[in-house]
């Protein structure tokens, strides 16, 4: 194992910027600043200097399509579906809590891990797929843009537009600090959702009741429409942009290993608001929508906005207007700065909020050129920009499996992280949420390619994939048992562990097993992703 020393003067990381003091929207570190943390008021100027990356992502993640989703799950089934939010707080933990940690002892973004630890096949499908992505889900954030500047009486063009300088203005200070403290500003609007909820009045007993008790409306006859739903909450609130986007955040702050307590308790921050505000819009929408004759009719995120200000009344209407715009355009941030990012990452551009313009041409380029895109797609006339929403949800659940395969491998890489992989009941557990996700991704194909499924065939899946989980599981249990006993982690020194650069780590060596396995997800996920295109573009197209 690399030393202390060594990892400490040679780090990996691949911009200089990324190296320095740590320069947070409400606080600074100094790089110099080694002193121990004693008493409650240097603890919480710590945390206040570190928070950001958690809570930006996760905020990030109550997006416009999420608006959507949430509102579309309120609208229909009332509160029914809350319990699904719980279900997913220890999936967000643990899926971030690994990439936090990949960002703070690598030094290396996402897409430059997997393309150098598994080869150039691997990473360029892990680009290509976020590229791809990220640029639909950039779209679905101006479409939110849009909706919420009709309801307020807002020119189409000019709003987006605007919207569009904003967003760029805002990363081109060429200041990390700058962007953070937008970027927290408008994480702080994303509460407006907690005022809306108590002006609506749903009811306490049953939200309370519905987010631990989990059900099923409609019976079995609505199965395969609640089930979708269900996938896209998953795809909203479990996104693959929010890997990249976290692992590469936590390295342009400077965020060391030293501060991983303070940077799970900004996550942990983080997932409680986006909890809350989730509660808040489906809890909200059930109560404003329910015994009304648009119960189960849920058009878009205007057509919410709408049902909530004739249930409480103008102001609460344009409350949800001005917090679909806030969540748009924070969403807007994080999806552009991943995808700019990752490239810089993969290409070896320079790559840094701390850099101005002239200083990562190629980094703000991209990022420019992601918003303008998706800002032209969206005032082009005719574009299917509802279809283009579901759209989304639906191909960020098929590939999200693929995501959290290569998190599991990389957070078990002992060249990456050292004393900092992952422990068993880690493992255990995200291995069990990607088998739940690769199921979920089955049944949502199998939904789309024949939406005239029926609940058995859907039951079917569902136990076809338990079984070949079970199989898989057993498995790996034996293989991981035998290689702890023969080499156990050691994990003294940890909070001063870096990861050497790249080029000196020995190359893992794939398993036949593994390579099997990975191959044959892979394909099925290329094929789920082709099929899905083919389906959306022949329902755009009317056939």
């Amino acid at each position: 194992m690399t030393t202390t020393a060594d990892t400490t003067t040679r780090a990996a990381v691949l911009d200089d910027a990324h190296l320095g003091d740590i320069q947070g929207a409400l606080g600074t570190i100094r790089l110099d600043d080694h002193g121990a943390r004693r008493g409650l008021s240097a603890k919480v100027k710590t945390l206040l200097a570190i928070a950001g990356p958690g809570l930006i992502v996760m905020v990030g993640d109550n997006d416009a399509g999420a608006f959507a989703t949430y509102g579309q799950a309120g609208q229909d089934y009332g509160t029914h579906l809350l319990w699904t939010l719980l279900l997913l707080v220890p999936v967000l933990y643990v899926n971030q809590e690994m990439v936090l940690r990949l960002g703070a002892v690598t030094g290396v973004g996402h897409a430059r891990l997997i393309l150098e630890r598994f080869g150039r096949f691997w990473g360029a499908f892990s680009v290509i797929d976020l590229f791809v992505l990220n640029a639909l889900t950039l779209v679905t954030e101006f479409i939110g843009i849009t909706l919420a500047a009709g309801y307020l009486g807002l020119p189409k063009a000019a709003s987006v537009l605007l919207a569009a300088a904003i967003i760029v203005a805002s990363a081109f200070t060429g200041s990390f600090r700058r962007f953070e403290r937008i970027a927290m500003a408008l994480c702080a609007g994303s509460l407006l959702l907690v005022p809306i909820s108590f002006m609506v009045h749903p009811a306490a007993s049953q939200l309370a009741h519905d987010l631990v008790v989990p059900g099923l409306p409609g019976g079995s006859g609505q199965l395969a429409t609640v089930m979708l739903l269900i996938i896209g909450i998953v795809g909203t609130t479990v996104a693959p942009w929010q890997l990249f986007f976290q692992q590469s955040y936590v390295i342009d702050k400077r965020i060391t290993p030293r501060f991983m307590r303070y940077e799970k308790a900004d996550l942990v921050l983080g997932i409680v608001v986006v909890i809350v505000g989730a509660t808040a819009l489906m809890g909200a929408c059930a109560a404003a929508f329910a015994h009304t004759g648009a119960a189960g009719g849920f058009t878009d995120t205007a057509g919410v906005a709408h049902g909530i200000a004739a249930d409480a009344g103008r102001v609460a209407g344009v409350l949800f207007a001005i917090a679909l715009l806030d969540a748009s355009i924070i969403g807007a941030f994080a999806v552009s700065l991943s995808t700019a990012y990752a490239i810089g990452d993969v290409f070896g551009i320079k790559h840094s909020l701390h850099r101005g313009v002239k200083g990562a041409k190629g980094f703000y380029a991209v990022y420019a050129a992601l918003v303008a895109l998706a800002a032209t797609i969206v005032l082009i006339p005719g574009s299917p920009l509802g279809l283009l929403t579901e759209g989304v949800q639906t191909l960020a659940g098929v590939l999200l499996p693929s995501a959290s395969v290569f998190l599991l491998l990389l957070c078990n890489d002992r060249e990456v992280l050292g004393p900092w992989v992952n422990g068993a009941r880690t493992n255990a557990f995200t291995a069990a949420v990607v088998g739940v996700l690769v199921t979920l991704s089955v049944i949502l194909t199998a939904s789309v390619l024949f939406p005239h499924i029926t609940a058995n065939a859907i039951l079917d899946i569902m136990a076809g994939c338990g079984a070949a989980g079970l199989l898989a599981a057993g498995y790996a249990l034996a293989r991981r048992r035998t290689a702890a006993t023969a080499d156990p982690v050691d994990r003294t020194g940890r909070d001063s562990w870096r990861m050497p650069p790249l080029e000196t780590l020995t190359r893992p060596v794939m398993a036949t097993g593994r390579k099997i396995g990975m191959g044959a997800l892979r394909a099925y996920l290329a094929v789920a992703m082709v099929l899905v295109i083919i389906k959306i573009v022949e329902v755009a197209l009317g056939s």
